[in-house]
């Protein structure tokens, strides 16, 4: 197994970590009320998954 042979600082392996903070997370459209939502996710607004109701939204 590989071992280092010098110490990494701080700011260089911070650095080397910075590209995922850069991206904003990505947001696609429910089919069914055309809100955006996170890919994969129960749409909040109306509660819906892959066209199935799975959480009760009440309306007001």
């Amino acid at each position: 197994m590989a071992n280092p042979k010098h110490k990494i600082s701080r700011a260089r392996r911070d650095s080397r970590r910075t590209h995922k903070k850069l991206t904003a997370p990505n947001l696609s459209t429910c089919p069914q009320c055309h809100e955006p939502k996170p890919p994969h996710k129960t749409c909040l607004n109306c509660g819906t998954y892959k066209g199935m109701a799975i959480i009760g939204v009440e309306e007001g």
